[in-house]
């Protein structure tokens, strides 16, 4: 493995505060020291790498807590390979992939499959994400504790909602002995039953099923109220209502253990996208649907409030065949690895809510503690640790294009886009797996 020496980046770590001009040198797979910049605290020995990082922010390996890897079951939309491509592509080091899968990743078995074929073809590190119930049916509990003990570093029936307010209570409780998060994915079902998106004046316009608000807020409420005597760490996932923000801001406010994820797309986009294209735009189709320009207002508020405390892609790729079904008939979700950098950069940055060590540690500290793996010396930068690290350069002006895409689908619709900063090297393990010209 080849020493790599970082020369002249601004290193931003938010676990220890530092941000200031430093060179950073790793081998063995480890960081082997942060120097003052041209004092000659750090030198490179013969054969080692350097990188000149002039200009560009030195940062903690990316970790998205949220995206669909669809191995095992669905692998002609992703696969570990792929999707750790588009990761590393994207300036994530670390991804945590959801367990609605086919089979559903609800035993400490498929736990470890999961962990063999990301050493076996990944790019990146991958963590799985356990089913609370078995099948994902929201009817009984899966083997929780041994999941847990194979690795599991969340647990959720991400893709549908746990509806059963008795097994949710006795999810929660089980969750919280092994010290993990439970990461709802809250949608009301009988509120939702044939929705494709936002209720609101286009879904009317288009006549389209529409899906409301309180389908998102009744279960983060009465989820809170379950939890008030329990106590598990209980998550959020991809907020998109400002309706729910209050409620989460509520819920911390009394110390409750309650975080929230915000994902690029309800951070810049409403349901108009849905009408553009000619109408009926399957690449705006997503779950929980685009809403209106309020509720993007009041998540990019939560962020900048510390509410919203952790970001998330919930990259979710689909064939073209499958978007390319009738609006109501196709599938939900975009991809967004690859994308995601430059659009928390103009949703957070460019519009002034946060400035660039928050925004860090949205996408570093913030996700490494919500899935524990802080322990692992992930989500930091520090001598001795991990040298898992993100060189972005924040200037980099680029218009998004299919060629910018390394997954295996294509469904977003951010191609286009102008935007600027990038990730321009990604390293995981000191070893350098993505490299973008800065042109």
């Amino acid at each position: 493995m080849t020493s790599v020496l970082i020369k002249g980046g601004r290193v931003i770590d938010p676990h220890s505060g530092t941000d200031r001009v430093a060179d950073v040198l790793l081998d063995g797979g480890r960081i082997v020291s942060m120097g003052a910049r041209g004092v000659g605290r750090v030198g490179p020995a013969s054969g080692t790498r350097v990188i000149d990082a002039d200009g560009c922010i030195v940062a903690p390996g990316l970790i998205d807590p949220h995206v669909h890897l669809r191995q095992p079951g669905r692998e002609e939309a992703e696969t570990i390979a792929t999707g750790t491509a588009a990761a590393v592509a994207g300036g994530f080091t670390t991804v945590c992939c959801m367990p609605n899968t086919t089979p559903v990743l609800d035993n400490d078995s498929m736990i470890g499959a999961i962990a063999h074929a990301s050493r076996e073809s990944g790019v990146c590190r991958v963590f799985a994400v356990g089913a609370v119930t078995k099948g994902r049916r929201g009817e009984e509990l899966a083997e929780i504790a041994l999941m847990a003990r194979a690795g599991a570093v969340g647990f959720s029936d991400d893709g549908d909602c746990v509806a059963s307010a008795g097994v949710m209570a006795r999810a929660l409780a089980a969750v919280r002995a092994t010290g993990r998060a439970f990461m709802q994915h809250c949608q009301e079902p009988t509120l939702t039953r044939g929705a494709s998106m936002h209720a609101g004046s286009v879904a009317t316009r288009l006549g389209l099923g529409g899906w409301p608000r309180e389908a998102e807020e009744i279960i983060i409420d009465r989820d809170v109220r379950l939890n008030r005597s329990i106590g598990c760490a209980y998550h959020v996932q991809h907020v998109s209502s400002g309706g729910s923000v209050e409620i989460v801001r509520r819920a911390r406010r009394e110390g409750q253990p309650v975080s929230a994820e915000a994902a690029p797309h309800h951070l810049l986009l409403t349901h108009e996208l849905v009408d553009s294209h000619g109408g009926y735009w399957t690449s705006a189709k997503m779950n929980p649907p685009l809403r209106e320009a309020p509720d993007v207002r009041a998540i990019v508020e939560g962020v900048a409030d510390g509410t919203v405390g952790v970001l998330a892609t919930d990259h979710a790729p689909h064939t073209a065949e499958a978007k390319g079904l009738p609006f109501e008939d196709a599938p939900f979700g975009i991809i967004g690895l690859e994308t995601a950098v430059p659009l928390y950069v103009e949703a957070l940055i460019t519009s002034g809510a946060i400035g660039w060590p928050r925004l860090i540690e949205l996408l570093t500290w913030a996700p490494a503690k919500l899935c524990g793996l802080d322990s692992q010396g992930l989500g930091h930068l520090t001598v001795g640790g991990p040298a898992d690290v993100t060189i972005i350069d924040p200037n980099l002006e680029w218009t998004i294009a299919d060629s910018d895409l390394a997954g295996r689908s294509r469904n977003t619709p951010f191609v286009g886009r102008r935007v600027r900063g990038r990730s321009i090297t990604t390293i995981v393990a000191g070893s350098v797996r993505h490299e973008q010209a800065r042109c």
